[in-house]
């Protein structure tokens, strides 16, 4: 499965539809949120599937904030990510992951792409399109799945990419965490 990853658009699909028109064989477009409207907008551009989730700043409407995607791989959260507070830690949006079997797990929010792998699960944030918090050009990301493989790319606009961000970590063990991984989870 080959699926393109959006977030953070806040209103401006003109660089998601060139995206869009660069690339072949999608399976899939996500959108993580900020502007729900634009997924809206852009599912009625493409021919392709597209599945969105509410950002914070998408006050009508009644979308999911959190969905659970089906793929070969495995089940992927996808969320905005506001609401798993991901600009203090990733604690609340792994834990929100393993406990719905979840192999990877997409959000956005930050305006900051991540790429890694953090306690065997797949922790991606594909950036901003148009509004890049990281002082670097906007960026996307290209996920291409099969029963045993999850090859992620973030994508800058200016040309440049990561592959599969390199990076196994563990998380950081916040006073959240600690409380988790020692209880019984009720």
């Amino acid at each position: 499965m080959k699926i393109l990853v959006l977030s953070d658009t806040h209103g401006d699909i003109s660089m998601a539809k060139k995206i869009w028109a660069s690339l072949d064989d999608l399976d899939l477009v996500l959108h993580l949120g900020d502007y729900y409207e634009d997924a809206e907008k852009l599912a009625a551009y493409v021919r392709t599937r597209v599945i969105a989730v509410h950002g914070n700043m998408d006050f009508e409407g009644d979308s999911p904030l959190h969905r659970i995607i089906d793929t070969e791989y495995g089940p992927i959260l996808i969320t905005h990510g506001h609401c798993d507070r991901v600009r203090a830690s990733y604690d609340k949006l792994l834990y929100r992951a393993e406990e719905a079997g979840c192999k990877a797990v997409l959000f956005g929010h930050t305006h900051v792409a991540v790429n890694e792998v953090i306690d065997g699960i797949h922790v991606v944030n594909p950036g901003s399109l148009t509004r890049p918090r990281d002082g670097a050009a906007g960026s996307y990301a290209v996920i291409e799945t099969s029963e045993d493989r999850f090859d992620c790319r973030i994508i800058r606009t200016d040309g440049n990419s990561e592959k599969n961000g390199g990076k196994n970590s563990k998380a950081k063990a916040g006073m959240l965490r600690s409380i988790l991984n020692y209880s019984d989870r009720l």
